[in-house]
């Protein structure tokens, strides 16, 4: 015997229910570099998907993936992260170039500016703590550092370095007026009424700036996908794109 109309109209509009409920409760979960929060938020709101973004240090999210933090794509601030994360397994690659950035010392807003720096300029300049990303975890941090070292500034100026565990922590402390000066992203000094840039770090004195995605499942893979044809938001907000 056929069941009657409304039980198949009901039955339908159940599983319509728990299809619209099982998708707004299980978004696309993205994980990204603390210095893309803007321009990201932008490329997320654009795309018809819900989505959730939580912001870090590279070094940090790479852990949290690695010690079982579910997330469907990464995007890091340093291609090294993103290789150890394929390298343990976690998704089979590929590792995506996505942008890249430039590197800038920042004041607090109408600071001096430098039109050349070596190890004794920045020390004499230095009244207070050179604030940076953690140079063992956070990209941005790394970069500092090959970059003073290129200057032989490193060992000078390790003991006056307020390190965080992010490069928005590090821009931050300078636009408070807690650290005299600062190394940041280029696009972190645009974001911040309250900073200055004092001096552009030139390109080929530390390792190119690369970020990378990485897909962890298929949602990821569409994620980027979405992502690789707005890069817009990114370029406007400071970022530079790649050939």
């Amino acid at each position: 015997m056929k069941s009657p109309r409304w039980i198949n109209g009901l039955a339908l509009l159940f599983s319509f229910v728990c299809l619209t409920t099982a998708t707004q409760a299980d978004p696309v979960r993205l994980f990204a570099a603390a210095s893309l929060q803007g321009p990201l938020d932008t490329v997320v709101q654009d795309w018809d998907t819900a989505s959730t973004v939580s912001y870090g240090g590279s070094g940090t999210i790479a852990r949290q993936i690695n010690l079982g933090a579910p997330a469907d794509a990464v995007i890091l601030a340093n291609p090294t992260w993103s290789q150890w994360l394929v390298e343990n397994g976690h998704a089979p690659g590929p590792v995506r170039a996505l942008l890249s950035n430039r590197l800038v010392i920042i004041s607090p807003l109408g600071g001096a500016t430098f039109e050349q720096i070596d190890a004794a300029t920045l020390r004499a300049a230095l009244d207070g703590r050179l604030a940076m990303g953690q140079h063992m975890s956070v990209p941005a941090g790394i970069y500092a550092k090959a970059w003073l070292s290129h200057i032989n500034a490193w060992d000078t100026l390790r003991p006056h370095l307020a390190e965080t565990e992010n490069v928005r922590a590090a821009l931050a402390l300078v636009a408070r007026g807690e650290a005299p000066l600062g190394i940041v992203y280029a696009s972190d000094a645009q974001a911040s009424a309250q900073v200055s840039v004092a001096y552009v770090i030139p390109d080929d004195q530390h390792p190119q700036i690369l970020y990378t995605g990485l897909a962890l499942t298929p949602k990821g893979t569409a994620f980027l996908d979405h992502l690789a044809t707005h890069t817009a938001p990114f370029t406007a907000a400071g970022f530079v794109a790649l050939p």
